[in-house]
């Protein structure tokens, strides 16, 4: 893979999270996993980070009963958003990105 495909797919599993949730990350990382060991580290922090934010809406959907639920469902849409933004952009630039809140799962 030439870098500048490295850098548009691991832009574009960052960026589908928030659209696609698990699915978008999912099929990046079993796709791309064995294009570059770059991308697949990129894909892989991208698919932990969204197996977190389908536990985080599930929780939230389900305290929504309790109220609380109500108050967390849309903040977590926000964080999660605003994180993959930065997540994009850092992988636009070439630069691996971390995210502050990730569970790793997947290695």
């Amino acid at each position: 893979m030439s870098p500048g495909d490295e850098r548009l797919w691991a832009t574009l599993t960052h960026i589908s999270i928030p659209f696609f949730g698990l699915i978008g990350p999912l099929i990046a990382y079993l796709v791309l996993k064995d294009r570059s060991p770059w991308v697949k580290e990129s894909v892989t922090e991208a698919l932990n980070f969204s197996i977190l934010y389908t536990i985080a809406q599930v929780v939230s959907s389900i305290l929504t009963v309790v109220v609380i639920g109500a108050i967390l469902l849309p903040l977590i849409g926000i964080a999660a958003l605003v994180l993959c933004i930065l997540a994009a952009i850092a992988s636009n630039k070439g630069e691996q990105y971390k995210y502050p809140v990730n569970w790793r799962i997947v290695k």
